[in-house]
């Protein structure tokens, strides 16, 4: 049946309110409008931004389809819209890239001025929203929402990929992939030879486990509170698995006397401030490198003193792994495909869409890297 033009009705999983189980319901997905595409999702992965976003940890306009990390079908596509046409395979970004803003015009620059991520609004660039549910508009997330069978975003935020590529597996590349393994290879450089430390052994912190071992390092110390993790996190590259809770002293205290002098390259992938704060004091007082990743409570105030950066340390943040995402990501998967890459070890589940909050289950409590939605 023809659908372009035509408003479709389809399954979302809806977050209605905060510290509740999204509720899989009929929705109704408006026809892209000019300069946007409407997307047939496949797949989706469930990142810790989503849980995040569902406890309200990261308040967003609600209700609302949550979900960026996505990878679909183009089924129709708005006035003026000229990178992707009807039929191509695409990821769903979370950071769009018009090339027309500052940070997108910047050699180095990619969190496009058109973003919807520092303070989000939950609506398309007009002010409007494309979702109704029970009557009822619907916000969408971080101008992607994946979590529904039909979505619809901007054209700058859409990355037609190779028509080759494995949706269900590639959608991790939208996100979390590039998040972490981009801090280590783009952000830190990290440097052959070198000692690693990444707090945090999710999704995203896994990712920079890949990016350090192809980077080189001779030493990655993985941090985490649940030991669960730790063999899996081997079988990635972590040569070194600590959990504070079984130190009496500060855990940077313990990385410091385990190197020498500190770590070269560290990585904060939790998102708190105490861990920021205990990966900033894991680097090498002189030359370390340490790179903030981790999304931390909304409204917290990072607290440090500033001796610890006059000594020399570099104190880094990033967003999706400075990838410019329209340029790069296609790079990625192409990467993927020539097996120069692998992203297939952070994929340790995958449920059905209908089954979301058994993902978001396994997510919290650790026993997944990745869970990966199928439609």
């Amino acid at each position: 049946m023809e659908t372009a033009g035509k408003v479709i009705t389809c399954r979302a999983a809806i977050a209605w309110a905060s510290n509740a189980p999204l509720s899989i319901e009929e929705v109704q997905v408006d026809p892209p409008k000019a300069g946007e595409v409407r997307i047939k999702v496949l797949s989706s992965g469930i990142c810790g931004t989503d849980n995040h976003t569902q406890d309200g940890t990261l308040p967003v306009p609600l209700p609302a389809i949550l979900g960026h990390e996505g990878a679909g079908i183009v089924e129709s596509i708005g006035e003026g819209v000229s990178s992707v046409k009807p039929g191509d395979k695409v990821i769903l970004t979370i950071l769009p890239q018009c090339r027309e803003c500052d940070s997108c015009l910047h050699a180095k620059g990619n969190f496009c001025l058109k973003e919807d991520i520092l303070s989000p609004v939950g609506l398309m660039l007009d002010g409007t929203t494309r979702f109704t549910c029970r009557g009822r508009k619907v916000h969408n997330n971080f101008g992607a929402s994946t979590f529904t069978e039909y979505t619809v975003m901007h054209e700058i935020s859409v990355v037609k990929i190779d028509d080759a590529a494995p949706l269900e597996k590639v959608c991790i590349i939208a996100c979390g992939f590039p998040t972490g393994y981009g801090a280590a290879v783009n952000v830190a450089q990290v440097t052959p030879g070198s000692t690693c430390v990444v707090f945090g052994l999710g999704g995203v912190g896994s990712a920079v486990v890949l990016g350090c071992r192809a980077a080189g390092a001779a030493r990655i110390i993985g941090i985490d509170i649940n030991e669960g993790k730790f063999a899996r996190a081997k079988a990635l590259g972590v040569t070194d698995c600590l959990n504070p809770r079984n130190f009496k002293k500060p855990i940077q205290e313990v990385v410091v006397e385990m190197t020498g002098f500190g770590a070269d390259f560290t990585f904060e992938a939790i998102g708190t401030i105490e861990t920021t704060v205990a990966a900033l004091e894991s680097c090498n007082l002189s030359y370390g490198v340490c790179v903030v990743i981790g999304l931390s409570p909304a409204k917290s105030q990072l607290s440090f003193d500033p001796m610890k950066l006059l000594s020399g340390r570099i104190l880094k943040g990033c967003s999706l792994g400075e990838y410019k995402t329209r340029d790069q990501i296609p790079l990625l998967v192409e990467d993927y495909m020539k097996k120069k890459i692998d992203v297939d070890p952070l994929i340790t589940h995958r449920l059905p869409f209908v089954k979301i909050n058994e993902g978001f289950e396994l997510l919290r409590s650790g026993k997944c890297i990745r869970c990966v939605l199928l439609f």
